[in-house]
C-alpha cells in the first residue's frame, strides 16, 4: 500500500508537469500568484527541485535542509543578477545541465560528499535564478513574485525529501527513483537539443 502511495505521489509530480514543458520561460502575471506557479509549470525546475531534496536525503544528517537551503539562497542570487541587468547567456544549457547532472546523481545512487553537492547545487541555483529573474520586469509585483517563487521552491524540495524518504523503506521504491533519475537526464538532454 505505502509502495502504491509513493508511485502516485511520483506520478502526479510528473503529470502536474507535462501541459508546460515547452513554455518553462515564457510567462507574465501579476505577482505571487505567478510566482507560485512557475516553479511547478516549468519542467525543468521542478525536476530540479524536486531532485535536490532526493539528493539532500540520500547524503542524509545536516544536508537534508542545507543543501535546498543553498539552493534556494544562491537561486535567489541568481535573480538579483538578473535583474541588475547582467545577462548570462548560458542560463538555459546551465538549467538543461542540472537537470542532466542532478539526474545522473539519482540514478548512480552514490553518496555525494556534501561539499561537492553544495557546490553543484549553487552553481545550479544561480541559472535558475536568472532565468526566474529575467522574468521580474513583466510581472506587475516583482517582489511578491520572488516570494511566491523561493515558497514553490521551498515546496518542491520538501517534496523530492519526502519521496527519498518514502523510497527507502522498499527496495522497488529506490529502484524507481533510480529509473526517475535515468528519465530526468533524458529530458534535460531534450532541454539541451532544442
Amino acid at each position: 500500500m505505502k509502495y502504491q502511495r509513493f508511485v502516485l505521489m511520483l506520478v502526479g509530480v510528473f503529470l502536474l508537469s507535462l501541459p508546460t514543458v515547452a513554455d518553462a520561460h515564457i510567462i507574465g502575471g501579476n505577482g505571487f500568484a505567478s510566482g507560485i506557479g512557475h516553479p511547478f509549470l516549468g519542467l525543468d525546475h521542478l525536476l530540479a527541485t524536486v531532485a535536490v531534496g532526493i539528493i539532500s536525503v540520500r547524503i542524509g544528517g545536516r544536508a537534508i535542509w542545507k543543501i535546498p537551503a543553498v539552493f534556494i539562497g544562491f537561486m535567489s542570487v541568481g535573480a538579483v543578477i538578473a535583474i541588475a541587468g547582467m545577462r548570462m547567456p548560458v542560463t538555459e544549457m546551465g538549467i538543461a545541465l542540472s537537470v542532466i547532472i542532478l539526474g545522473i546523481a539519482i540514478a548512480l545512487s552514490k553518496k555525494i560528499p556534501m561539499g561537492w553537492a553544495i557546490a553543484c547545487v549553487a552553481l545550479f541555483a544561480i541559472f535558475h535564478g536568472h532565468a526566474h529573474g529575467e522574468e521580474f520586469p513583466v510581472i506587475a509585483s516583482p517582489f511578491l513574485y520572488g516570494i511566491g517563487f523561493i515558497a514553490s521552491t521551498f515546496v518542491l524540495h520538501v517534496t523530492g525529501i519526502g519521496i527519498a524518504l518514502g523510497a527507502r523503506k522498499s527496495v522497488r521504491a529506490m529502484t524507481l527513483v533510480k529509473y526517475a533519475g535515468v528519465g530526468m537526464s533524458v529530458v534535460g538532454m531534450l532541454f539541451l537539443l532544442k
